[in-house]
């Protein structure tokens, strides 16, 4: 006698029930909206993998102000200035067709040799006797970056030797770049003397100089209508050099 088909039913209701739990499965896993795993997060970098660029420097602000110089170490002649001479603006606000010359005047005005943004310190000196007025700023930035600048400056004397530069109101001043000796203080150092001639307006002199101690550097500008005291440059650049020294090793004593 045969058995009736209904014994079958629910195996084949089984199988059925697995097939369709597969397939589900299978179109869910192939579904674009489903959100992938989140990556593992990125562990930040230690100061250690800094770049150059982004290492803070060595010198905090209130360092950078105490390796400034001041009228006590320049002599009785010289006192906080009482604003910026008349001669900036007459003498040296001016273009030049060469590039390196015209950065240089660029540089003799703005007092930005290294280009590094706002320096960390700056004063400025007076001298009541012969008139000159000294400006002084000490920069934090890369030891190569500083060394390019400085070697930059070494070639002025015969790069732009003697040039033509004119005054915005159409003016022509003779200016003249010859070398100017420095002590040997620090790790690096250099510096130049500009002469312009302003015709009847006057005659200025500008000494240029700086020096490199590690990964920061003192600059200054020189500038006087009169004779240039030597001295006061020669002065500037030792005593800065020698006050920048012990201010970064404070500094590294305290970090």
């Amino acid at each position: 006698m045969r058995h009736a088909p209904a014994a079958r039913t629910p195996l084949a209701a089984v199988l059925s029930a697995v097939l369709a739990l597969t397939a589900a499965a299978c179109a869910a896993g192939g579904r674009t909206g489903v959100r992938p795993a989140a990556p593992a997060p990125t562990e930040p970098r230690s100061p250690a993998a800094l770049t150059p660029a982004e290492v803070p420097p060595v010198l905090t602000r209130g360092q950078a102000r105490a390796a400034l110089i001041t009228e006590e170490d320049l002599g009785e002649a010289w006192e906080p200035t009482r604003g910026a001479a008349t001669w900036r603006d007459e003498l040296l606000k001016a273009t030049a067709e060469r590039a390196d010359c015209h950065r240089l005047l660029d540089v003799l005005y703005t007092e930005d040799l290294f280009g590094t943004g706002a320096p960390r310190a700056t004063t400025a000196l007076d001298d009541a006797d012969g008139g000159a007025q000294l400006h002084y700023r000490v920069t934090s930035h890369r030891a190569a970056d500083l060394d390019r600048t400085l070697a930059w400056l070494a070639t002025l004397p015969d790069t732009c030797g003697r040039f033509t530069a004119r005054a915005p109101e159409g003016a022509v001043r003779d200016v003249r770049v010859g070398a100017l000796e420095l002590p040997g203080a620090g790790e690096a150092r250099q510096g130049v003397r500009v002469t312009v001639d302003g015709g009847d307006a006057a005659f200025l002199t500008v000494d240029l100089a700086a020096v490199r101690v590690g990964d920061d550097a003192v600059s200054l500008t020189n500038g006087t209508l009169a004779e240039p005291a030597d001295d006061a440059t020669w002065t500037a650049a030792d005593t800065g050099a020698r006050h920048l020294t012990e201010a970064r090793r404070l500094g590294r004593a305290q970090v």
